[in-house]
């Protein structure tokens, strides 16, 4: 190349090239003459970022660009292409030492903002430029900011929006008098990545191909571009409001839950509902109880204090993240935002580990919350895993959930056999059932129980009335009441009950037949009659009673310690036969392993 005396020459690094500074240096009169000669390797660099989608790469190729228009200024693009073990190295500084190659091949001053570089450069006696400069004071998007700003939306060509208000309580305004042009978007974006670089509370948390998102003090900033989206777009969401928990005016029994008990929490609720507010709030809680305090979170934009540690996801991942949390061993993580089946995963192991955890989900209601981590984790885990539900709305607390396992009978099932493992799902502060939650063929299903409590109310107080008209003219006074989802008792006078009985139980079995239920007809008084021996005999299926066949036909009551078991009439050849799976057969097995006496009255 031949020489210039009369122009300085200048190679800047990427670092200049992003936060376009010679153009600035130009525009101010600090440089006037010069020969700005570009690295091939900084071109490659900038493509590569700037094919990736990554912002910085669109401003180091612009900035070139600039430059080429200024009077004076001559730009030559020099070198040659890094070589792919070359750009492997880029992170370890190759690239770097390459830039600083071209510099002293050319006696040119290296212009540079990395510090690492200027003193490297001039370990090897090459002129060096450090640039420090001093951040803007201010965002061009902050003058858009109301005390009452929840979120501004920029998109080029539209106007600028502001959400303001409260959570569950706010408007969609316009805050500009005209539209946003093109350039005037870019520019923004340009000034927020040079505040994002210099501010120490700043940095950028996702940068993937069309957009990048940035935390610069309490603001998530997202920037969108194609080919992500249709057109240029910022979106900048911030906190107005930090609470304690004691703003929630929480009930002394949920205080104490939250302070003893509950160690696998999930705040639910539907976005911009106050969520991670109430997450913070939790986080400063257990702090204040001198537990050691961490959050998981990405972005991280938690308003929490100092002394919380904030961790991002390790190299991308937070299985990575909760291994590094394991070897430091906090009370208590706050996971903000937990999306995918790996998030569900990670959140699982740590509190299988013994780490208290409050994690933050999406959800419409409480349940839907649960119901995620379904087909995530064993059912049975399910309740180790999450013991407290707490759903926000418009910044409050709603609901609160505690979940509990058992083993039972679901509620609609009648069958003892059909006892397994459920998930109840409570109303904390009422104790009232809400869900179950169990194992049915082989999905697990979760059935609201109030509504089924209400369906099953309902057809009861039918029945009721329709057995009332049957049996009236045998006992006006009769007693009619549900043991059981499929079996109804009825308390009549002991007169009467021969009568409603019938011939050989016939008068029963057809009201049984009309109902689709089990129908037993008792005294009302439970006065002992005459004694009436028999034999039992336990044999396959059945339990058998064999009785005098001078009792056939009659009406006979069987009684356990003076506890009435159930009533039937003599069959033929002097029999009263029962199946050991039904209710009243175990009842009567149960009687005769422990020993106790059966009766019968007649």
């Amino acid at each position: 190349m031949k020489k210039d005396g009369k122009k300085q020459k200048i190679v800047p690094d990427t670092s200049v090239l992003i936060d376009g500074l010679l153009s600035e240096y130009i525009s101010q009169g600090k440089i006037k003459k010069a020969e700005i000669i570009i690295p091939e390797f900084v071109i490659d660099e900038l493509q590569a970022q700037a094919s990736s989608g990554k912002e910085i790469g669109f401003l180091g190729l612009q900035e070139i660009q600039k430059l080429r228009n200024f009077k004076d200024i001559k730009v030559e693009i020099v070198g040659r292409k890094p070589t792919l073990e070359e750009i492997r190295l880029a992170r370890k500084g190759r690239i770097d030492a390459l830039i600083r190659d071209v510099a002293k091949e050319y006696n040119a001053i290296l212009y540079t903002r990395d510090l690492v570089q200027a003193e490297v450069a001039k370990a090897f006696g090459i002129k060096v430029v450090y640039i420090e400069k001093e951040p803007p004071k201010e965002l061009h998007l902050e003058k858009f900011l109301t005390p009452d700003t929840m979120s501004l939306h920029f998109k080029e060509n539209c106007y600028v929006y502001a959400k303001r208000g409260k959570p569950g309580n706010f408007k969609l305004v316009r805050a500009s008098d005209k539209p946003l042009s093109k350039e005037e978007l870019e520019e923004i974006i340009k000034q927020i990545f040079e505040f994002a670089r210099q501010e120490e509370n700043a940095w950028i948390e996702i940068d993937r191909n069309g957009a990048t998102v940035l935390q610069v003090k309490n603001m998530r900033i997202s920037i969108a571009r194609r080919p992500f989206s249709n057109a240029g777009e910022i979106t900048l969401v911030r906190p107005i409001v930090k609470l304690t928990l004691d703003d929630y005016k929480l009930s002394d029994k949920l205080k104490e839950r939250i302070m003893r008990k509950a160690e696998g929490i999930i705040i639910a609720g539907r976005p911009g509902s106050g969520k991670s507010t109430l997450a913070a709030s939790l986080a400063e809680f257990y702090l204040k109880m001198g537990k050691i305090v961490k959050t998981m979170e990405s972005p991280r934009d938690l308003q929490v204090s100092k002394e919380i540690t904030q961790y991002s996801a390790l190299d991308g991942d937070f299985v990575k993240t909760a291994e590094i949390l394991l070897l430091v061993r906090p009370d208590y993580t706050i996971f903000d935002e937990m999306r995918t089946t790996r998030d569900f995963n990670v959140f699982s192991d740590m509190r299988l580990a013994g780490i208290g955890m409050v994690g933050v989900v999406h959800a419409s209601q409480a349940i839907d919350a649960i119901q995620r981590f379904l087909g995530r984790v064993e059912l049975g885990m399910l309740s180790h895993i999450v013991d407290t539900v707490i759903f926000v709305e418009d910044g409050r607390i709603k609901d609160v959930y505690e979940l509990t396992l058992t083993v039972k009978v679901p509620t609609g099932m009648t069958e003892e056999d059909l006892a397994r493992p459920v998930v109840e799902v409570r109303s904390f502060e009422t104790g009232e059932l809400k869900y179950e939650i169990y194992t049915y063929g082989e999905e697990n299903v979760v059935v609201p129980i109030e509504a089924e409590k209400k369906k099953v109310s309902k057809i009861h107080e039918l029945a009721k009335k329709e057995i009332f008209r049957h049996i009236k003219n045998y006992d006006s006074d009769a007693r009619i009441n549900f043991v059981g989802d499929n079996k109804v008792a009825i308390e009549v006078e002991a007169k009467a009950i021969p009568k409603l009985i019938g011939r050989k139980g016939r008068n029963i079995e057809k009201l049984e037949k009309k109902l689709g239920l089990k129908v037993e007809v008792i005294p009302k008084e439970k006065t002992l009659k005459e004694r009436i021996p028999f034999e039992i005999e336990e044999k396959g299926k059945n339990i058998t009673f064999f009785f005098d066949p001078k009792y056939e036909g009659k009406q006979v009551e069987f009684y356990v310690n003076n506890e009435h078991i159930f009533s039937a009439i003599v069959g033929k050849k002097g029999r009263v036969k029962i199946s050991k799976k039904s209710e009243v057969g175990k009842k009567v097995l149960s009687a005769l392993v422990k020993g106790e006496e059966i009766k019968c009255f007649g």
